[in-house]
């Protein structure tokens, strides 16, 4: 026996599957009821252009802060009511802000007072 064979494996060692489908893995559900999918292309709002903007920017091979499976992971990771409530672009924003806080790259207080920022501007626009 070598000694990296005593190593602990980097592995889990439980199963990666959890016993039943998560809130997002729709799989057919409810399918056949909710009719064709609309193909037409359509206009992206603006604010959807910039979270698309924002996640190309982020995961950049320049930047390197994020990874489209980090945005898989955090979209998969919303909770129930928003991943069915939140729309496609939403989820987006969501996730990327949620893993850029786990990196340490936001700081909730910083995106708080940015957010408070952007009420006030668009209060004073009214």
């Amino acid at each position: 026996m070598t000694d990296s064979d005593n190593k602990a494996s980097p592995l889990p060692s439980a199963p990666l599957s959890s016993p039943g489908p998560r809130h997002h893995d729709m799989g057919g559900q409810g399918m056949k009821d909710a009719g064709p999918v609309d193909q037409v292309e359509h206009d992206y709002a603006p604010w959807e252009k910039r979270v698309d903007a924002i996640m190309r920017l982020v995961s950049d091979r320049k930047r390197k802060l994020m990874t489209v499976d980090e945005l898989r992971r955090g979209i998969e990771d919303l909770g129930p009511g928003a991943y069915e409530d939140y729309s496609y672009y939403e989820r987006w924003i969501s996730s990327i802000t949620n893993v850029l806080i786990e990196k340490g790259v936001l700081k909730i207080d910083e995106l708080g007072r940015r957010m408070e920022d952007v009420r006030a501007r668009w209060e004073q626009a009214k």
